[in-house]
């Protein structure tokens, strides 16, 4: 593992940052960590501090999106599940389905496994679930499935432009 500034960035994320005025240490990994529980493993820390940056195609209604859906990128603790229902509900919306690579690519500019919460090709919605807030850090993907960022969430959601909501699956 190794730790720098910006340096292992993916370029776009690292101009965001630049751009935003924040400095934070990116760190690479030889190993992906595409999914939550390899980042949580990776880093040394809980699984819930992962932030999932998750994109989901809308459409109808509140969407205003008619053919091809609107991309929503959904941030949520890397321990939950986004409830699709709750998400649909938030935005007025007739659908809301994962969004395929393709259109993830298209919308963010990254692969799935790699999305950033801001620094997005196109700027899309973001809604970020309550849950987030409950940690003093969280770590997010830095525009690669090989790296990763610490930062506190709120600073995260601000730079993100998200909406606070609660979408993701409630526990039995």
């Amino acid at each position: 593992m190794s730790t720098h500034d910006t340096a292992d960035a993916h370029p776009r994320f690292a101009d965001a940052l630049r751009e935003l005025g924040l400095t934070v240490p990116v760190r690479r990994f030889p190993e992906a960590t595409r999914t939550a529980q390899q980042a949580a493993d990776a880093i040394g820390c809980d699984v819930a501090e992962i932030v999932k940056s998750l994109v989901f195609e809308v459409r109808g209604a509140g969407a205003g999106a008619k053919g091809p859906g609107e991309p929503v990128v959904v941030l949520v603790d890397g321990s939950s599940r986004v409830d699709v229902e709750r998400v649909r509900g938030e935005l007025g919306a007739a659908s809301v389905e994962r969004a395929s690579a393709g259109t993830v690519r298209a919308a963010t500019g990254y692969a799935i496994g790699g999305v950033p919460p801001f620094g997005h090709l196109t700027p899309s919605r973001v809604l970020a679930d309550r849950g987030l807030l409950d940690h003093a850090v969280v770590w997010a993907a830095a525009g690669t499935p090989h790296t990763v960022f610490p930062l506190d969430p709120k600073t995260l959601i601000a730079h993100a432009g998200a909406t606070v909501v609660d979408v993701r699956e409630r526990t039995a």
